[in-house]
C-alpha cells in the first residue's frame, strides 16, 4: 500500500498507459521517441503509469532483442545539473571504481562522460525525470534535450513529470519547445475509481474480512476531496490498518480511519512547519506565544495581527533578525493560513479599522514541537510577554 509499489494492473489508467506506450514504442524499432511532458496533481498515477510502461518496454525489448534502457530519477532528490548527469551516467557503469563521484568533476566533463557511456551502450535510452520542476536551472534540461545531436549510434528520449501545470511557462523557450513535443494530462480520480484502486490493494495487502464495509468508501471519499489523490487514499487505509493492528483490533473500522486522518494531518503540518523560512517561523512562534499567554491569563480576547506583530518585532531583536513591515507580515499570515497551519479571519473594528482573528489549526503542542527543532527557538524558551514568562 506504499507509493513505491507498482501493481501489475493500474485501474482506470488504460487510456494514459496506451497513450504513453504509443509515444515510446518507436524505441523498439530503434527510432527516437518524442520527448513527453506529463502533468497532473499528486496521486493521479503519473509515476506509476510511467514506471509501468517503462517496465513493459524493457520486457518487450528483451523479447525482441532490441536494446532499450529505462532510467527513472526523482528530481526532488537529484536537483542539480551535476547530480542529474552523474546519476544518469552511473546507470551505465558496472565497475564502482569508474563511477563519477558525488562531487568534484567539472560539469562539462560529466556531460562528456555521459555521451561516451550512452554511445557505448547503444540503442534507445528513455530518461524519466519525476518532479522535474524541482530541478535547479534550465541547463540540465537544455543539455539532455539537445544530446541527440551529439550522438551517432544511440538515441535519448526524455519523459518529464510535474504537479505544476505552469512549470513550462518559466522554462527557456528552447527547452520548452524540445521537452514538450508531446503532452499528457492526468485527471484526478473520482471516489468510485479510488474505491476500485483500494479494493485491488486490499486483496493483496490485507487478510480477508479484515475491514468493515464502510472503510473503503470513507477512505475514497476523503481522498476524493483532496483532489482525487490515490496516494492519500492508500496512506489513509495503510495507517488505519497499522492503528487497528497496534490496538489489537480484529477489524479496521471507521474509527481507525478517522484516527489515521488526524495523524496524517498532524504529520503534514509538522513537516510543513519544519521547512518554513525563519521569518515565517518567528511569526508562527509569536502567534503561539500570544495564544498561550491568553490561555494562561484567562483572556477572552482574540489573537490579533497587532499583538502578534509586537511580539514578532521583539523576537526579531532577540534573534538579531531584521524585522519585516507589518504589511509583509500580513502577507505571511495569509500564507500560513493557505498552508492550513493557522486560520486567520478578518474582523472589522469599526472606525478602528480591520484586524484578523488568528487561531492555530492543529494542536499547539505539535507546532511547538516542530519549531523546537530549530536552534533559534531554543534560545527563546523563557520569552516574556507583558510580564508573563512563557515556557516552551
Amino acid at each position: 500500500m506504499r507509493p513505491s509499489y507498482i501493481p501489475d494492473l493500474l485501474p482506470h489508467r488504460d487510456k494514459e498507459i496506451n497513450h504513453l506506450a504509443s509515444i515510446l514504442v518507436p524505441a523498439l524499432r530503434g527510432e527516437t521517441p518524442s520527448n513527453v511532458f506529463i502533468y497532473g496533481k499528486t496521486g493521479t498515477g503519473k509515476t506509476a503509469v510511467t514506471k509501468f510502461v517503462g517496465k513493459e518496454l524493457l520486457k518487450k525489448g528483451e523479447e525482441t532483442s532490441k536494446k532499450v534502457n529505462f532510467i527513472y530519477i526523482n528530481c526532488e532528490v537529484v536537483d542539480t545539473q551535476y547530480r542529474l548527469l552523474q546519476n544518469i551516467t552511473n546507470h551505465f557503469v558496472d565497475n564502482w571504481s569508474e563511477r563519477i563521484p558525488f562531487t568534484g568533476w567539472p560539469t562539462d566533463e560529466v556531460y562528456a562522460k555521459l555521451k561516451q557511456m550512452v554511445e557505448k551502450e547503444g540503442g534507445v535510452t528513455v530518461i524519466t525525470l519525476d518532479e522535474v520542476d524541482k530541478l535547479k536551472g534550465d541547463e540540465a534540461l537544455y543539455n539532455l534535450t539537445r544530446i541527440n545531436s551529439d550522438l551517432e549510434k544511440s538515441k535519448v528520449s526524455i519523459v518529464g513529470l510535474s504537479n505544476d501545470l505552469k512549470f513550462t511557462e518559466f522554462l527557456d523557450p528552447r527547452v520548452k519547445s524540445s521537452l514538450g513535443e508531446e503532452n499528457l494530462i492526468f485527471s484526478p480520480y473520482n471516489a468510485e475509481e479510488l474505491q476500485d484502486i483500494l479494493n485491488q490493494r486490499v486483496e493483496l495487502a490485507l487478510k480477508s474480512d479484515a475491514l468493515d464495509t464502510d472503510v473503503i468508501p470513507l477512505c475514497a471519499a476523503l481522498a476524493a476531496q483532496e483532489h482525487g489523490d490515490a496516494r492519500r487514499a492508500l496512506d489513509l487505509l495503510r495507517i488505519s490498518a497499522e492503528i487497528a493492528e497496534r490496538a489489537k483490533s480484529p477489524r479496521i473500522s471507521k474509527k481507525h480511519v478517522q484516527l489515521a486522518q488526524n495523524k496524517i494531518e498532524i504529520n503534514r503540518i509538522m513537516e510543513v512547519t519544519r521547512t518554513l523560512p525563519t521569518q515565517s517561523k518567528l511569526l508562527l512562534f509569536s502567534i503561539l506565544l500570544q495564544e498561550q499567554h491568553n490561555k494562561k491569563t484567562a483572556s477572552t480576547g482574540a489573537v490579533t495581527t497587532g499583538d502578534v506583530y509586537d511580539i514578532y518585532k521583539d523576537l526579531c531583536k532577540k534573534t538579531r533578525t531584521e524585522s519585516l513591515t507589518q504589511r509583509r507580515v500580513a502577507d505571511l499570515i495569509s500564507e500560513l493560513d493557505m498552508l492550513g497551519i493557522i486560520t486567520a479571519r478578518v474582523i472589522s473594528k469599526g472606525r478602528y479599522g480591520r484586524t484578523r482573528d488568528i487561531k492555530i489549526s492543529p494542536t499547539t503542542e505539535d507546532v511547538m514541537k516542530s519549531l523546537q527543532e530549530d536552534e533559534v527557538f531554543k534560545e527563546l524558551s523563557n520569552y516574556k510577554i507583558r510580564g508573563q514568562t512563557r515556557l516552551i
